[in-house]
């Protein structure tokens, strides 16, 4: 199996609900998201490519049109946890590319949340 990674930023806000307010969570904050894409295929293309970084550029165009520089609470119809936004990324993005497999989202250097079905 081939795989191959690539990675989108952006930076956004968002509130997460559901917490105590003591938590600094529930308040309002930002950070420098990193979204990885992960595709996978049991073979290459002619070129030998499991698929052109430069045709995922569309995943480039959404990132940037839609959630960078956002408030991901009005951008989002979910608590915008990084569980929940790798998920949602992983389903919209394979649609626009079958050899996703896995995206993970990483609010800081330190944390990061990883959905693959």
């Amino acid at each position: 199996m081939f795989k191959i990674r690539k990675e989108f930023h952006f930076s956004a806000s968002h509130v997460l609900n559901g917490l105590p307010e003591t938590h600094p969570c529930s308040r309002l904050h930002g950070h420098n998201y990193v979204i990885t894409v992960e595709l996978q295929s049991e073979t290459l293309n002619e070129v030998g490519f499991v698929v052109d970084y430069r045709a995922l550029d569309d995943i480039k165009e959404f990132i940037d049109n839609h959630l960078d520089h956002q408030h991901l609470n009005d951008r989002v119809l979910y608590n915008p946890t990084a569980e929940n936004m790798a998920k949602d990324f992983y389903e919209f993005f394979h649609k626009l590319h079958p050899e996703v497999c896995a995206v993970e989202v990483c609010e800081t250097p330190k944390t990061s949340a990883r959905y693959e079905p």
